[in-house]
């Protein structure tokens, strides 16, 4: 069990409680249970009910005292949330879905997970119900596949020159996180001073390890099923991967696509899910003072029309390109059982 470095910030916590109504009461999912913030508000509301997700069976402790505080009320499951869809929750009144992408302090500066690159030792970077680590990734992965995650996930503009000192590297010493640090730190053209040179190098290689993309693609098709009518779907989001993906979701499913202006409302088709807002909602000043790091999160909100379960989208057809990427994973899973 990780103990809680510092105190744990919610983020736009109002703003999500406001948007979900929990005052109503209903069975509500967080799909990312963390150190419980958002679960813990909601069962605060009376005839609530939680049922909370996380991928790391180390927030387990946490739930298990959420669970003997609010008996009857709260479940927890250990799954990633591309796994909604298992819960079998047809007849629940499922009121409000929950997503919170980004990571708590306690799991960043945990040595153990190997997040940050102020790290020291092996480079982890699993969250949980992982097929490989980014030790893997880095010491096994050819220099065309890693070229593409840091570039695809990390948007890094010396990707190439970095994959290739990479591969030169490791043919002498295995990489663990300090070493990696030292090739990005020697590799890049331009120094930036508002950001640290290994900052993306590491977003990309944590989004592949924890197959990201997929997992919210994924989440977010199984969490629209689940819904019932009149229900929010919220999401946080931290990069700007995430944000495309949640806001391109969102829009087609709140919006005609290629109807044109001229034609009559009538003969237009229903649309699922409206949306209130267009733009984002960010963190207040008051919050951003309280909590530095949440300047980068995002929420989006949609609210679903009517029930429905089965529906189609093009979302795993739009990012498929990213998908393929993580899916170079697949090797470093099959060398794992091949000599095992």
């Amino acid at each position: 069990m990780v103990s809680e470095i510092s105190k744990h910030y919610p983020v736009l916590l109002k703003e999500i409680i406001s948007i979900i109504t929990p005052q109503h009461g209903g069975t509500f999912i967080d799909c990312t249970f963390g150190q419980g913030g958002y679960t813990k508000k909601i069962l605060n509301f009376k005839n609530t009910q939680v049922i909370a997700l996380d991928r790391d069976i180390e927030t387990k402790f946490k739930a298990d005292q959420i669970s003997k505080e609010f008996p009857n009320r709260f479940i927890f499951k250990n799954k990633k949330f591309s796994q909604l869809d298992n819960l079998k929750l047809k007849n629940e009144n499922v009121r409000g879905i929950i997503f919170d992408l980004g990571y708590s302090l306690s799991q960043i500066k945990d040595p153990k997970k190997g997040l940050s690159f102020n790290s020291k030792g092996n480079l982890n970077m699993q969250m949980g119900l992982n097929d490989f680590s980014a030790s893997e990734t880095i010491n096994k992965l050819g220099i065309k596949e890693l070229e593409y995650i840091f570039k695809f996930f990390g948007d890094e503009k010396d990707s190439k020159i970095i994959a290739k000192k990479i591969i030169i590297e490791r043919e002498k010493n295995k990489i663990d996180t300090e070493n990696l640090v030292k090739i990005i730190d020697q590799s890049k053209r331009k120094k930036k001073l508002n950001i640290h040179n290994a900052t993306k190098i590491f977003q990309a290689i944590r989004i592949f390890v924890n197959k990201e993309i997929s997992e919210l693609i994924y989440g977010l098709i199984a969490a629209v099923k689940v819904l019932k009518k009149d229900g929010v779907l919220a999401v946080v989001t931290f990069h700007s991967i995430e944000d495309r993906i949640v806001k391109s979701f969102f829009k087609d499913l709140s919006e005609n696509k290629s109807i044109s202006r001229y034609v009559p409302k009538l003969e237009q088709p229903e649309t699922f899910f409206k949306m209130n807002q267009k733009k984002p909602i960010t963190p207040s000043k008051e919050e951003l003072k309280e909590n530095t790091p949440s300047r980068s999160a995002k929420l989006r909100y949609i609210i679903k029309k009517k029930d429905f379960y089965d529906f189609k989208t093009d979302i795993l057809k739009k990012y498929n390109h990213l998908i393929e990427i993580e899916n170079f994973g697949n090797k470093l899973w099959k060398n794992f059982w091949l000599f095992h």
